[in-house]
């Protein structure tokens, strides 16, 4: 693959799974802006990248600052050539009469309006170069259902439906758009797990062991890339077999 003379955008781009997909772009000769809430984080992890990145620090939560970093995002280093919407939070967790509306409408406005605002502030001028590409990052909660958050599995069940739309309308105009479906990744959502809990998350899957945000990164680059050129409207799942089987524990 290779991204030489081409932009990438990145939301959630200061760890993770999009921060491992920032680093692998840069290392194929692409430029990237990583988009995040935490300036000081965002400058240290763009010195490590090296001069191919830049940082727009931003509130993906908040519509006027998505839109004026995508705004700043050209600006500075010029069309984009790739979009991956990768920016979530995890919302609360409590049982469906116990979830209160403030948290179900703050992980809606990360989660899915935020892609909603994205995606439309920058479809036309895509459309107008007749070309690009974008990558929206659903999880296993955007599959199945989750008991104690009912807010994270919505707004994943959502951005499946953004992504799959904006493939089909995009579709006449060279813009490809896609989902990955991160399994369990080793990035600061399980931070906090104990670490007897997440043996028994690796247990369940047929590769018996948690992912790297590497391992995410080489889909989204992929996905991303012109290697792919023929592949949208598609979710592709990174989870070690998880999805597809039905792990019985001995």
């Amino acid at each position: 693959m290779d991204f030489t003379g081409k932009h990438v955008v990145i939301t959630g781009a200061s760890s993770g799974i999009g921060r491992a997909t920032a680093e692998r772009i840069a290392e194929l000769g692409g430029t990237v802006t990583l988009i995040a809430r935490r300036e000081a984080v965002l400058a240290e992890v763009c010195a490590g990248i090296g001069p191919l990145a830049r940082a727009v620090p931003a509130d993906i939560g908040d519509k006027a600052q998505v839109l004026a970093a995508l705004d700043r995002a050209v600006e500075r280093s010029g069309p984009i050539d790739g979009l991956f919407l990768n920016a979530a939070w995890e919302g609360q967790f409590a049982l469906t009469p116990d979830y209160s509306d403030e948290a179900f409408e703050q992980v809606m406005r990360i989660n899915v309006f935020s892609l909603f605002w994205a995606v439309r502030h920058i479809l036309p001028a895509m459309q107008a170069r007749g070309r690009g590409a974008i990558l929206v990052t659903s999880s296993l909660g955007g599959e199945t259902g989750m008991v104690g958050n009912i807010g994270y599995c919505t707004s994943k069940h959502a951005a499946l439906g953004i992504a799959r739309t904006v493939a089909m309308e995009g579709a006449p105009h060279g813009i490809r758009c896609n989902a990955i479906t991160p399994g369990f990744i080793d990035t600061p959502m399980l931070a906090d797990v104990p670490e007897a809990f997440k043996a028994q998350m690796a247990r369940r899957v047929p590769q018996q062991r948690i992912g790297t945000p590497r391992e995410a990164a080489a889909v989204a680059a992929f996905l991303l890339s012109d290697e792919a050129s023929h592949v949208t409207a598609q979710e592709l799942a990174v989870d070690g077999g998880l999805l597809g089987t039905l792990m019985i524990e001995s």
